[in-house]
């Protein structure tokens, strides 16, 4: 969805988000088996996509999280977990209803939060995933 590709750098992962480099962390971390993804949303080149509406928002920030575990040699269906946050408690359904779509076959352990907001008004959700490769 117009991110840029994620790039490994030996047990790290970039995609080149801005916050990435502004607050010196990494899209994913490789750590043996399994594969940690920081919270993603739906920003693409700095700016954030599909403004209030929260279900393209996380599709949007699912593709980023999963390019990410893709980058570190797994799969969709390696994914173990997910956590959502979302900024309003009418969210949940949108999110749900992304999170089967894309991950429902693979059935992860979740979690949903609902959180006073995130770094940008216009976010409604943020996804971090986690994979295990056994």
């Amino acid at each position: 969805m117009g991110q840029a590709s994620c790039v490994r750098e030996g047990m790290r992962i970039f995609s080149g988000g801005v916050w990435e480099q502004k607050y010196g962390y990494a899209r994913a971390v490789v750590a043996g088996p399994r594969v940690v993804v920081s919270g993603c949303t739906a920003t693409v080149d700095g700016e954030v996509q599909h403004e209030g509406d929260a279900y393209l928002q996380a599709m949007t920030a699912f593709d980023i999280a999963l390019d990410a575990v893709e980058a570190a040699g797994l799969t969709r269906e390696d994914v173990v977990m997910v956590r959502y946050y979302v900024v309003d408690g009418r969210h949940y359904d949108a999110v749900g209803t992304a999170l089967s779509e894309v991950l429902g076959h693979v059935r992860p352990a979740c979690t949903g939060v609902q959180v006073a907001g995130l770094i940008d008004r216009r976010m409604l959700v943020e996804i971090e995933i986690e994979a295990f490769r056994a």
